[in-house]
């Protein structure tokens, strides 16, 4: 599994083989921010490719949203160094390789497995 260490490397994976076309097996996933990985969706169709966890670097709960967004807006930067995109992993759809950030929610009584499309134009300078 590929190890992403900073953003550079992050904009080359989320333009590699960059799709153009709507895909059948995952267009359910491509709300532009942050969602629950819809009932139903078999994840199966996604192929962990990287990681942006670094388990050397403590946990933390800061996010970055110098603009105003928060987590749920469809424009929120990605970021590397910060919640939640410390805890993702990357994902590729194995019929188009349209890639996808992911991350579990762990609260109280649930998991909530949350998915966002990997868009280039989002990912911040470390």
């Amino acid at each position: 599994m590929l190890k992403i260490t900073n953003s550079t490397e992050l904009i080359e994976i989320a333009l590699l083989h960059k799709p153009i076309s709507e895909c059948g097996s995952c267009n359910a996933l491509m709300n532009p921010g942050w969602e629950s990985v819809p009932g139903g969706f078999d994840l199966q169709l996604l192929k962990l490719i990287g990681t942006l966890r670094d388990e050397e670097r403590p946990e933390t709960w800061e996010e970055h949203h110098p603009e105003g967004t928060n987590s749920w807006s469809p424009d929120a930067p990605i970021a590397i160094g910060y919640h939640p995109y410390s805890r993702c992993d990357i994902y590729q759809c194995i019929d188009c390789s349209r890639k996808y950030l992911r991350y579990g929610e762990y609260g109280g009584y649930y998991v909530d497995e949350r998915v966002r499309p990997l868009n280039a134009d989002f990912i911040v300078a470390d």
